[in-house]
């Protein structure tokens, strides 16, 4: 009698111990993704949405039973907002965590940083940058700025892929809008880093084709103050409309002094503004600023049938929910790049090179936050301009521009 009550307590305990017990795939090996993001520092406002991202994602594919049985483990690296930060994280999750592939940088400066070490490695990178240069190499990028007609390239990094929408749709975007209103004399400012540098680059090389002409080209510094001196210049000349390209706070205090001044011209900003962050910070200097941004912005007002209605209002609406702040497309950047990752992985496994392969060919009317991409041999960020939509400022929330 004590034998059979002992093994009852014994078989009730295993019982016990076996419910609490994580599922069998969860004991499985992971795959492990690296992602390198700007969670601190001066680009915390793209990578702290952009880590947050990652890891509800992390946790979905996992309550979803993971991939092919096996967790996902999403490595997250602080890049601390620095160039030479992003190198020595990326050779880590490379060499010490021996990741399948790596989402991020934030930056353009960041990812031009790691390119190489990525191409070395014959890793898959995706990008949450927008230049151009990200993925196509130089020698090809020197070929398209030197020819007398505006072109797209044609050959791309091997192993580098990105996610926003390029800073060449962007202008192209912007330019659109300028030719309905009739605006054909325009000003530019622009901060002196990397996604400055190339926002300028496409600015000018792609004004010819657009019958836009360049009358004053002002430069500022990421960590300048006050853009009154640069922005009185421009008032003093015939330009119809202003264009800045920054990110951060740089954009905030550019929309300040412009109202400031009171220049009666349209201010347009990148795709770099797409945080209603920078409209709160910017107060009511913000009314009426036009910017072109992913329809992730504007999700409710969205068409029902929009292929990226779906994709678009659960990330939002989930968000949002979780973490008690309005969603930004830089987080939707991150979103897209880690479920083409995990996508990949469902279709071809661990193996970097097919991942590679499948990212190129198999991406195809693929609905993400960002637009729906289309990947070739010739693009490896797989959207044009018709992902945007030219977005205003108005009443302090977006609304689609006039």
């Amino acid at each position: 009698m004590v034998r059979k009550s002992f093994i009852a307590i014994l078989l009730v305990s295993f019982l016990i111990l076996g419910s609490s017990s994580p599922p069998s795939w969860a004991q499985r090996e992971p795959y492990v993704v690296g992602a390198v993001f700007g969670v601190t520092g001066a680009l915390s406002f793209l990578g702290g949405p952009e880590r947050n991202t990652a890891k509800m994602i992390e946790e979905w594919v996992s309550a979803e039973g993971g991939i092919k049985g096996r967790p996902l483990k999403v490595v997250v690296e602080d890049t601390k907002s620095d160039e030479s930060q992003a190198v020595l994280a990326v050779r880590k999750l490379l060499e010490k965590d021996k990741v399948i592939a790596i989402v991020g940088p934030s930056s353009t400066g960041e990812s031009m940083a790691v390119v190489p070490i990525m191409e070395k490695a014959e890793t898959p990178l995706i990008s949450c940058a927008a230049g151009l240069s990200i993925v196509t190499p130089k020698e090809e990028l020197d070929r398209i700025m030197a020819a007398k007609t505006f072109e797209m390239p044609k050959k791309q990094n091997k192993w580098i892929f990105k996610t926003p929408q390029t800073d060449t749709s962007a202008v192209e975007t912007i330019y659109d809008h300028m030719k309905k209103k009739r605006i054909s004399r325009i000003a530019i400012i622009t901060v002196t880093v990397g996604f400055g540098d190339f926002g300028r680059q496409e600015l000018k090389r792609v004004a010819p084709a657009y019958g836009i002409s360049i009358v004053a080209d002002e430069r500022y510094g990421p960590k300048d103050s006050d853009m009154t001196a640069q922005l009185t210049k421009i008032k003093g000349t015939d330009a119809q409309a202003v264009v800045n390209w920054s990110v951060g706070p740089p954009q905030v205090i550019v929309t300040k002094n412009w109202q400031q001044l009171d220049m009666k011209i349209p201010l347009y900003h990148s795709h770099g503004f797409g945080s209603k962050r920078n409209i709160e910070l910017a107060g009511g200097a913000a009314e009426g600023v036009l910017c072109p941004l992913g329809r992730l912005v504007v999700a409710e007002k969205i068409r029902a049938d929009h292929p990226q209605k779906p994709v678009i209002m659960k990330y939002k609406t989930e968000y949002e929910k979780r973490f008690k702040t309005d969603v930004s497309t830089f987080g939707g950047h991150a979103y897209d790049a880690l479920y083409m990752v995990v996508d990949a992985l469902k279709a071809v496994g661990p193996n970097k090179a097919k991942i590679r392969d499948y990212l190129e060919t198999k991406i195809k009317n693929w609905p993400g936050t960002g637009g729906v991409f289309n990947m070739s041999l010739g693009d490896h960020t797989g959207l044009k301009k018709d992902a945007f939509e030219m977005i205003g400022v108005k009443n302090g929330d977006w609304a689609f521009a006039d």
